[in-house]
């Protein structure tokens, strides 16, 4: 191991090195985490489908203002998720990959923005946000000890070398991606990772752009350029807020509003702030982007459009409870825990670290030395604004993930290089080979937390019958052998962190996260993505080609019990959906002119005896997992 850290650090001394090593990096990060076996499961019931058949019937029917989904209107989301499903569609042909490599990119993306942001973070010799910005830093470095002193206690002691993925941007890279939720959310084909890479990133832009304002102030020219239009980087931010907004809409703009406004507000700089950005201009090239296709879909629908999207789908979800999705105050706390694990465990640390309670601290220091205090605020404020909305999704706090990441990523940064800044020092003071007590408490949560997601996982089998949809799912996760697979490799990294900090080799704490975390994706994660779709999805593809198949002229394809949209995407053909008995029975006996004489039928068995059917009543085409397809006559309802 000596010998290999020893040549990536030797490699590391070749100008074009670090490029290409942070380059392989990045690919190695986009594949594992999003893009290795993304189009190898079917689309997921009930969400994804709807998308992906939306954006199927725009290429279909050459409407790109209004979305569509099974003959209805679909006013949800805006259109530009279902733009560039369209247009993957047009390259790739209608498949999984093309409903999933939008969001893929985008998290690929955000994650590249995310390194090139850390890496300036890292270049700047004013940077370190929780340390003084003075040349004790270059000091404070030779606490690093090699890990063979020289006897001459007088010597001078050299720093070492670090390799080179222990960077903060390698580190950043890696948490900004690979963590539970943008993982799940960057191989999934819905808008939401669409949405949280236009907002990162704009609030990534933002940040590049008022440091750029202090780099030419340094260099003597005006804070406030006389060009009519802001630096590139605030250019960058409205674009890319424009872009959220037709990923999702208003909260595409009041979410980064809110983060850049308190963030220079608490600094006293906002006139400043306000002054250099030109908000007008902002404002005029947002309009220019985003405004059309609200005025095109408004002229098209009318009031419909304007109560079903900004009174439903937006107002009423922060002011009340949609499609039963409540849940308490606390429950964000569980999102991020597990959402951003094994991370989380030390984002209370990364939190405290920036003493972003001492406001004059920060008030004095270099714009480029800020980084960790407006991922605080970027964390804070997404926090409280879902925190105080009513209706809650795990997917809402998902823009919070990368400011997370960001502040793991500096504490990280800290432990690794051996830095505590010089004037705040007080609060850790700790006895020679020893460890500051809030981070030997967060190291043995740490331990305590994999044990527990060890123990969760191979418990988990217990919990996994409560879908009808795939009632035989636990006996057959459990034959696999995964759920041991994943307890082991979390009980394994819980031992080698418990072992590296009885060493005091705290730096490899992180290394050994890691890898646990991609061993679990690799071997644990994804073949279970794959046991699932066999047991949930593929039933329902494999009956909707037989639909397809055995359909007659006019004949209708409804299913009783479940709203499963796959169908649709799957069959292309209109499914009419009924979840209660009832009301199916009296839609059909209702049907005054019906063009066939007999339906399609799908639904589990006991819906078939709860529609009062008798088995010589109607003729079985296929039987697939919890499901069967059926012929039947619509006499057989009078």
């Amino acid at each position: 191991m000596k010998e290999v850290i020893k040549s990536l650090s030797e490699f590391r001394n070749r100008p074009i090195a670090p490029l290409l090593l942070s380059i392989l990096w990045l690919c190695a990060i986009a594949w594992v985490g999003f893009l290795w076996n993304l189009g190898n499961i079917g689309l997921v019931d009930e969400t994804e489908p709807l998308f992906a058949e939306a954006a199927r019937q725009m290429t279909v029917t050459g409407d790109w203002i209004t979305p569509y989904f099974n003959g209805e209107t679909r006013f949800d989301k805006p259109p530009l998720i279902y733009w560039l499903m369209a247009v993957a569609y047009r390259t790739l042909g209608v498949n999984e990959w093309a409903v999933r490599l939008p969001s893929a990119l985008c998290a690929i993306g955000l994650t590249c923005l995310g390194f090139y942001t850390l890496s300036k973070e890292e270049g700047s010799s004013a940077t370190r946000t929780v340390r003084d910005l003075t040349d004790v830093r270059k000091q404070e470095e030779v606490r690093w000890k090699p890990e063979e002193e020289t006897e001459n206690n007088n010597s001078q002691l050299k720093t070492p070398r670090l390799p080179i993925f222990f960077s903060t941007p390698w580190i950043g890279a890696a948490l900004i991606a690979l963590n539970p939720q943008t993982i799940a959310w960057g191989r999934t084909g819905v808008s939401d990772m669409l949405l949280v890479s236009c907002m990162c990133s704009a609030l990534l832009a933002f940040f590049l752009g008022y440091t750029l304002e202090e780099q030419r102030e340094k260099a003597e020219f005006s804070t406030v350029s006389a060009s009519r239009f802001p630096n590139k980087w605030y250019l960058t931010f409205y674009v890319l807020i424009a872009l959220a907004i037709l990923a999702k809409g208003p909260v595409g703009i009041v979410v980064p509003a809110l983060i850049v406004g308190s963030f220079g507000l608490y600094l006293g700089n906002f006139r400043q702030l306000w002054r250099e950005m030109r908000p007008v201009s902002g404002i005029l090239i947002i309009l220019a982007i985003a405004l059309p296709w609200y005025i095109f879909v408004i002229l098209d629908n009318g009031q419909t459009y304007i109560d079903s999207f900004f009174g439903y789908h937006n107002f009423q979800r922060f002011t009340g409870v949609v499609n039963k999705h409540s849940a308490p105050w606390y429950f964000y706390f569980f999102v991020v825990l597990v959402g951003f694990a094994p991370w989380s465990i030390y984002l209370p640390v990364a939190i405290a670290r920036t003493r972003f309670w001492q406001r004059s601290y920060w008030r004095r220091q270099p714009r480029s030395a800020q980084l960790s205090l407006f991922a605080l605020f970027w964390f804070g404020c997404i926090f409280g604004f879902f925190t105080i909305a009513v209706t809650k999704l795990p997917s809402y706090v998902l823009p919070l993930i990368p400011a997370a990441a960001i502040l793991v990523t500096l504490l990280w940064s800290d432990i690794i290089a051996g830095n505590e800044p010089e004037n705040r020092r007080g609060n850790l003071e700790k006895k020679p080979n020893s460890l500051p007590r809030g981070l030997l408490v967060t190291y043995i949560f740490n331990v305590i937390f994999l044990l527990i997601v060890a123990g969760a996982t191979f418990y988990s089998y217990n919990w996994l019958g409560d879908d009808p949809a795939m009632p035989n799912f636990p006996q057959a996760i459990q034959q696999s052998g995964l759920l041991i697979v994943g307890g082991a490799i979390w009980i394994t990294t819980a031992v080698a962190i418990a072992l590296l900090l009885w060493q005091r080799q705290q730096r490899w704490i992180l290394v050994a996260n890691f890898i646990g975390l991609v061993a679990f994706i690799i071997f644990g994660l994804t073949p279970a993505y794959k046991v699932v779709d066999i047991n949930r999805q593929l039933p329902l593809r494999q009956l909707a080609q037989v639909a397809v198949q055995q359909k007659l002229p006019g004949e209708e394809f409804i299913m009783v019990g479940f709203w499963k949209p796959s169908l649709v995407f799957y069959s292309q053909e209109p499914v009419t959906y009924y979840r209660a008995v009832r009301r199916a029975i009296d839609y059909i006996k209702e049907s005054k002119t019906p063009t066939s004489p007999s339906i399609l039928l799908l639904g589990y068995p006991e819906k078939f005896v709860e529609l009062g059917l008798q088995p010589n009543q109607y003729q079985v085409l296929d039987s697939r997992g919890a499901y069967q397809l059926a012929r039947v006559p619509r006499t057989a309802f009078r």
